[in-house]
């Protein structure tokens, strides 16, 4: 069974930043793939970023792009957020997840086998 541990969420104001880590016990035997989604009280479920294997594709949601950065070291089977410019509606929890194996990133939730618990994140105005 796949673990996923998220650190790093907490209350910033608009404009701050905030790095977001997810560790995942897993002892690759194949490729996968990493990504982060939220969820906002209310709302459904949704793709932030993900990144492939080796961290040469990755992909964004509009929403964030050119403000948040998504990174992985294997060798610790960990990834990471990079949230700059932090805006109120940036707040949501903010969830891990991993395609094993996978080596395309997808923005869709079912296509994930394995998540985090969460770690909220809040912006405030």
């Amino acid at each position: 069974q796949v673990q996923l541990v998220e650190s790093g969420g907490g209350l910033v104001q608009a404009g701050g930043s905030l790095r977001l880590s997810c560790a995942a016990s897993i002892r690759p035997f194949s490729s996968y793939v990493m990504a982060w989604f939220r969820q906002a009280p209310g709302k459904e479920r949704e793709f932030v970023a993900g990144i492939s294997w080796i961290g040469d594709r990755s992909d964004y949601a509009d929403s964030v792009k050119g403000r948040f950065t998504i990174s992985r070291d294997n060798a610790k089977n960990t990834v990471f957020l990079q949230m700059n410019s932090l805006q109120p509606e940036d707040t949501a929890v903010y969830y891990c997840a991993v395609d094993w194996p996978g080596t395309r990133v997808s923005t869709m939730t079912k296509e994930y086998d394995y998540w985090g618990q969460g770690t909220q994140v809040t912006v405030s105005s």
